[in-house]
This record gives structure tokens, sequence and C-alpha cells, in this order.
């Protein structure tokens, strides 16, 4: 026998077992990439297009679109560390942008991509520290502030467009967002209101499922429980009201200044229009990024505030390559810098190996010793 084999044994043990689905990581990447080829071989008429069209382009505008553009990614990660922290988890600047560049390439480049996206994002929190229950409170939470921002935003541009033959219905509705926030703040803020709500309904699906009445209570104040570890103050929510409106001012100002960097001269409400319908189709998963649905919502957007098509359609290329090429692409590369590793990572098992560690250990005996060094 070779001297060599236990020590080839040893190595072997070392080395760290495969788990089950050890393939599939290595399958979602293959598929990322094949996807990508795909969508890239889609968009390349688009994408020498947009390239000729930068040539022609004004620089400093196609640079202060950039600039808006990361911006706007700044806010929207910005959002996600404020709600955290009010809920008492502490999270550093730089590690909630990268992981939300992260998240929104995900979500742009990749078939159920908001899914996905919405995933990474919730493993991210249950590793800075937020439980499950303040996780998906914090995707729930910043979700609302964005279509409550959104459609604010649009039915205000709408409103000085001309659409002042109803103004009260406008009135009721900035009312009915109000009271939203208002009761998003109290939930937030105070938890225990929704104690009576919740036992109520509890009992009435009990009484129909032929369930005792306080089956699920327990669950469902543990639930309460963690919530009232968030401690969301109207200043905070107000911040974080503020910081969702500027990620669409800015969302608004790199489409605008893409219309100027083609030489287009459109007026301001006719943008937030285009703006607001873009992001609106985008929302519905048909194609990654909204691809050719947003393009086609656009185009006829920029004419309709005063560009020619071809200005217009400049324009969109130039608005596309910057918000949606280069700010996936640097959430790729963030995304295979510092998160790629993490994803056989399991942040509800973190807790596992200390429960096991923590157990008492008996004393050795003599009897233990002396069979530990039998031969």
């Amino acid at each position: 026998m070779s001297h060599d084999a236990p020590a080839r044994e040893a190595r072997g043990q070392d080395r760290p077992a495969r788990g089950k689905y050890w393939w599939l990581r290595w399958a979602i990447i293959a598929v990322a990439v094949a996807v990508l080829s795909v969508e890239l071989t889609l968009v390349r008429d688009q994408l020498a297009n947009a390239w000729r069209s930068l040539y022609s382009a004004n620089w400093w505008w196609v640079l202060a679109a950039l600039g808006s553009a990361m911006a706007s990614m700044h806010f929207f990660g910005d959002i996600q560390r404020k709600l955290l922290r009010s809920a008492g988890v502490p999270v550093h600047q730089w590690r909630s942008q990268a992981a939300f560049y992260a998240g929104n390439s995900l979500s742009t480049t990749l078939p159920g991509g908001p899914v996905l996206s919405a995933t990474f994002i919730y493993r991210q929190q249950r590793r800075w520290g937020a439980s499950p229950v303040i996780a998906s409170w914090q995707l729930v939470m910043s979700g609302a502030l964005q279509v409550i921002s959104l459609t604010l935003l649009g039915l205000g541009s709408a409103f000085f467009l001309g659409a002042k033959h109803n103004p009260f219905s406008l009135i009721f509705t900035l009312a009915g967002f109000i009271m939203l926030i208002l009761l998003a703040q109290a939930v937030a803020s105070r938890p225990d209101l929704l104690d009576g709500v919740g036992v109520r309904v509890l009992s009435w699906v009990n009484y129909l499922r032929a369930k005792p009445s306080d089956n699920g209570l327990a669950k469902w104040r543990e639930t309460l429980a963690q919530l009232e570890s968030v401690n969301l103050t109207r200043r905070q929510l107000g911040v974080a009201f503020v910081w969702s409106m500027m990620t669409l001012v800015t969302g608004v100002a790199t489409l605008l200044f893409a219309c100027f960097a083609a030489g287009g001269k459109p007026s301001l409400l006719g943008v937030v229009v285009a703006y607001v319908a873009a992001r609106a189709v985008a929302s519905i998963p048909l194609m990654p990024g909204g691809l050719l649905v947003v393009e086609a919502v656009l185009v006829p957007g920029l004419v309709s505030s005063g560009m020619t098509l071809a200005s217009a359609i400049s324009a969109m290329l130039i608005y596309r390559m910057v918000s949606w090429i280069f700010i996936a692409a640097i959430g790729w590369v963030v995304f295979f810098f510092m998160f790629r590793t993490e994803a056989d990572v399991d942040p509800d098992a973190d807790t596992a190996p200390e429960a096991v560690d923590s157990e008492p250990r008996q004393p050795a005996t003599d009897s233990d010793a002396r069979h530990e060094t039998d031969p």
C-alpha cells in the first residue's frame, strides 16, 4: 500500500462535500448567459442605432443623464436602508446600494426577474439581521411607496396638462393617498392596533374551517411582536416618501437629458407623462426590462411632447442605453464580484450550527479517554 494513500484520504476528508444540488448554481448561470445573449441579439439593431446616434449626441447631456440615472439608483437603495433602520436593522450605505444594483440587474434582464430580484433582496436583508416579517414588510412598504409616488406624479402631470374638468376627483384621490400613508405609519408604529382585528378575522376563519377559535393565534401574535420592532415615525416615513419621489424626479431628469442630448426640445409635462407611461408598462412582466414595450410607449409620448420622430427615436435609444443597459451592466458586475459566492448560503440556517454547538457537553470520563486512545 502506498504511503501517500493516508495523505490523499485526509485531503479528501478535509475537502467540503458537494451539496445535492451543487450543479444548480452553474445551471442558473448558464441560463442567464444564454438569455442575455438572446436579448443582445434581439436588441442588436437598436444598439447599433443608438451607438450611431451617440456620435451626434451632446455628450454633456449624456453625462448628465448618466449622473441622474445613478442618482435614482442611490435614492432607491437609500429607501431600503431607511426602512430597515426604522426596524432596528443597521445596514451600511454601500451594502444597501450594492444589493439594489444587483437586484435591479436580475429584475430587468432575466425572465421572471421581479421574482428573482425580490427573493435576492429578501435573502440579503435576512443576512443583515432582519427577521422574515421585517424583510417582507420592507419589500411591501417600499413597493407601496413607489406605487403611490408614481400615481401622484401621473395624476399631477395629467392635471396640469389640462385635465381640469373635474378637479374634485384629484382632490379626493390625493386625500385618499394621504390617508393611506397615515394608516401605514400608524400600523408600522403601533402594530398592536391590528391585534383585535386579527383575532376577529382568525376566529371567523377558524369557524369556517371547524378549527378551535385560538388556532393560529400564537403565530399571529408572534408576527405582531416582530412588527413591534419597527419604529417608523412620521418624519422617517416622510423622508422615505420624499426619497421615493426623488427616484421618479431623477428618472424624469434622465429622460429629459436624453432628449436634450438628441437635440430635442420637448415640453416638461410631456416628458413626465411619457416617463410615467413607460414606467407603468415596464412593470408588466412581458419581457425583461420592458423590452420593445417601453420603446413602443416612449416614442409616441416624446413625439406628443413636441419632438420630431427622428429625435424621439434617438432620445429613446440614448435613454434606454443609460437607464437600462448601463445600470444593468453595473449591477451584474456588482453581483458577480460581491454576491455570486453567497448563492449557496441559506440565511435561515445560520443559527443551526450555533444551536448545536451551544448544547452542553458532558465532561469526558477516564473510560472515554481510554477508549479514545485505544488503537
